[in-house]
């Protein structure tokens, strides 16, 4: 069986930011392409980590490998961002409390089906609607 599993931006970010190597080998090892494993994004996703690693990292990223980062991620299933979802993100954001770009990622992970979030913004182990967030820097203890 395939798992679906959704990866927000941190976890993309620290794939490629050089100023934490244990994040950046964990979120290696969990974005790496495995049988099975099929990893989706959104264009939230694709436009924020843009943004960040050509912007807020100590070391950022060259505007031309920024950009063919983020066509190498548009390979994988992008759930576009529209109107509707975005209304349903609003109310996810007034149900469970949280901001509306975290509830918009889970929101984009449920359309797409998939079971699990890979993300260090949200509690390692909640569950929004359909979606489990799983932390991958999380301690495992």
């Amino acid at each position: 069986m395939t798992d679906l599993i959704f990866v927000d931006t941190n976890v993309w970010v620290y794939a490629v930011d050089t100023a934490d190597q244990t994040k950046r080998d964990r979120a290696q090892e969990v974005v790496a392409p495995l049988p099975g494993r099929n990893l989706v994004v959104s264009t939230q996703v694709l436009t924020e980590f843009y943004a960040v690693v050509t912007r807020k990292l100590t070391v950022p990223v060259a505007l031309d490998v920024a950009e063919a980062m983020v066509r190498q991620l548009s390979v994988l299933p992008v759930v576009a961002i529209d109107a509707s979802l975005v209304a349903a993100a609003i109310a996810g954001s007034r149900d469970w409390q949280i901001s509306i770009w975290d509830a918009l990622i889970l929101r984009a992970a449920e359309v797409a089906g998939c079971s699990h979030v890979l993300s260090e913004d949200l509690a390692d182990g909640a569950t929004y609607g359909s979606v489990t967030v799983k932390n991958p820097f999380a301690d495992p203890r």
